[in-house]
């Protein structure tokens, strides 16, 4: 099985743009760059059939050996088992439809080839994270997202502000990338090998459960995981990076960067395993960042923002479910988020896009007559982010995830209680996401209509986010696991507590109604009486202030890193460190003064100096002799 060619097509595609974007039509730019994903996409299909009809438990590839060096020999290898098919699914299939909607959405932009130049290289360096069956190549595919998203937030960077996002994030994902790199330095240490698969199975042998080795080495991979998919306390690029084009944030919020930590704990289970204490910490980080992103999401108005914080609150399910040991739920909300998160980015850039390029909610409304298609996809987008009960695929996944964060052998009241909080508080600001930009009177005029290349790709992540929570019933339906079955030979089932089966069905009837509670909720406040958020953002307005802000984490960081950094940089300014190298400088600066006077473009002084390099020469020769 060629599972080199599933990376290999979208990087293809990227070099011939990079190489020869300039030159081609932006038809034959479009086709490359959506062209290599769909390719891409197309073999993944493929491979995942012949994985499920050969029953096997996984595929290996190795393309060659990267190096050899005193014990260290990577290659460049890709592992397919269930956890990463479902990945490499989600990321070619949404990053298709992501990439086809741009060729509409990116049309008049003079940076056309660059853009998709950038797009296939993510969707590569992703693809390679995922497939990876070591943690160099691993961290290559991680290192890879990170500069591609650098470059997609930054994407027109002649704004100033862009550009301060796209190096926000940057940096601070390095922080936790400089935790993964210092776990697997630990790793090589301890096992001599880098290869995941040898890792999984030697953990158990050589740690014991509580182990301190294996404790601290979760902890540095949780470090990596928190600053990539944007978890307290690493949280506060992903707002920021809605910088971007549209489908960038579609791209980055749905299908690849942000869930790349989820797959890293995801892929090490087995450390993480042997490391309780710090499986516990992985939920409370979940049950925390989620409630506190629903909060700030709750008072956003740019509606872009509202989509960024959700998607901080619903990766926040992702590290809870991870948090009790329910493994496959987690993947789960992974898949079925992916869908309706992608659908919704698409969506608002579509109306950002009809009206001309307004990002504010409250400068919106009466779009539901002058863009259907938008307001329907948009409908079911935000129906399966708030969990509409049985007729949406987030209501399958966030149910599971509410139902073990209590009955889970892990679980308890506090994370059930905070997964609970976060459902309501999803529902509303998603409602009232949905009222402000549909509803009401018509405050901007409607410039564009969406064409084909906009409309078709939600109509099919729509149909996605609808019916892919079926392939997962909870057990109270009638045991329809198919997800869970199929994941169960890389990722361990999860156990219930004794004496909770019974009560599932009471757990679903919960969420339903906090889901339509909210829903309700928001009409009350945005379609019956609108007035009353009024009245409440300035009865409490220090508050709304406070989770407009991100709850200050911005400020605190300004004040406990950025300010004293610069200050002591301002001191430093003139050290002995600084003036050696400027004397380096001054001193290049002279001979290059001395030396350019012998280039004055007079040919006698060219003629004098041969004639006085010959006398010297003539000279040293006849001392010599």
């Amino acid at each position: 099985m060629k599972l080199w060619l599933i990376p290999a097509l979208p990087l293809i595609g990227s070099f011939i743009l990079i190489v020869a974007g300039s030159r081609l039509s932006k038809r034959m730019v479009a086709i490359v760059g959506s062209g290599s994903v769909g390719l891409s996409a197309l073999i993944t299909l493929f491979t995942g059939y012949k994985f499920i009809s050969t029953s096997a438990t996984s595929f290996h590839y190795q393309a060659w050996q990267w190096m050899d060096v005193a014990g260290f020999s990577p290659a460049v290898s890709f592992h397919l088992d269930a956890l990463s098919l479902v990945f490499i699914f989600v990321i070619t299939f949404v990053g298709f439809l992501i990439h086809v909607y741009s060729t509409e959405f990116m049309a008049d932009d003079d940076g056309y080839a660059r853009f998709f130049a950038y797009l296939n290289l993510f969707v590569c360096s992703m693809l390679t994270l995922v497939l990876a069956d070591n943690f160099a190549l691993l961290y290559l595919g991680w290192e890879g997202v990170g500069l591609c998203s650098y470059l997609l937030i930054g994407f027109w960077y002649t704004e100033e502000k862009n550009g301060y996002a796209a190096r926000k994030a940057f940096i601070v994902t390095r922080v936790g990338d400089t935790a993964l790199a210092i776990g697997l330095f630990m790793l090589f240490q301890n096992f001599h090998t880098l290869n995941i698969q040898q890792i999984a199975a030697q953990a158990p042998q050589q740690w014991a459960v509580g182990s301190e080795t294996a404790m601290v080495i979760s902890l540095l991979l949780l470090g990596g995981a928190v600053g990539k998919s944007a978890q307290l306390p690493l949280q506060t690029w992903l707002p920021d990076a809605m910088a971007g084009p549209s489908p960038v944030s579609a791209l980055i919020h749905a299908a690849t960067m942000v869930t790349a930590g989820v797959y890293l704990i995801a892929r090490t289970h087995a450390i993480f395993e042997l490391a309780p204490d710090a499986l516990m910490i992985v939920g409370i980080i979940g049950a925390a960042t989620l409630v506190l992103a629903g909060f700030t999401a709750l008072t956003q108005f740019d509606l872009k923002r509202v989509l960024a914080y959700s998607t901080i609150s619903q990766i926040g399910y992702m590290f809870l479910a991870l948090g009790v040991s329910a493994w496959s739920a987690a993947i789960f909300h992974f898949m079925i988020h992916a869908f309706f998160k992608a659908l919704l980015f698409l969506a608002a850039g579509a109306v950002i896009m009809a009206l001309h390029h307004e990002h504010d909610m409250y400068k919106m409304g009466g779009l539901k007559k002058k863009l259907p298609i938008i307001y329907w996809t948009f409908l079911i987008g935000a129906s399966s982010l708030a969990a509409l009960p049985l007729v949406t695929g987030g209501f399958y996944s966030k149910d599971q995830i509410l139902w073990l964060s209590l009955a889970g052998e892990h679980g308890n009241i506090w994370f059930f209680l905070f997964a609970l909080l976060g459902a309501f508080i999803t529902s509303i600001y998603t409602f009232r996401m949905l009222f402000l930009t549909f509803f009401g009177n018509e405050k901007t005029h409607v410039g564009h209509i969406p064409g084909n290349g906009i409309t078709i790709p939600l109509l099919i992540l729509a149909g996605l986010s609808t019916i892919g929570g079926f392939i997962e019933l909870p057990h109270s339906f009638g045991h329809f696991t198919v997800f869970s079955n199929f994941l169960n030979p890389v990722l361990p089932s999860v156990s219930v507590q004794e004496g909770f089966e019974s009560i599932e069905w009471m757990i679903q009837l919960i969420a339903a109604g906090v889901a339509l509670s909210g829903v309700y909720v928001a009409y009350i406040f945005y379609i019956v009486k609108p007035g009353l958020s009024e009245e409440l953002k300035t009865s409490a307005a220090d508050l709304h202030k406070f989770w407009f802000n991100g709850w200050g984490f911005d400020s605190l960081y300004d004040k406990l890193f950025v300010k004293p950094f610069v200050f002591i940089s301002d001191i430093n300014k003139k050290d002995i460190v600084d003036l050696f190298y400027d004397g380096l400088v001054w001193i290049s600066n002279f001979f290059n003064r001395i030396f350019s006077y012998t280039q004055s473009g007079i040919l006698r002084w060219y003629i004098m100096g041969i004639v006085i390099g010959g006398i010297l020469l003539l000279t040293l020769g006849l001392i010599k002799n």
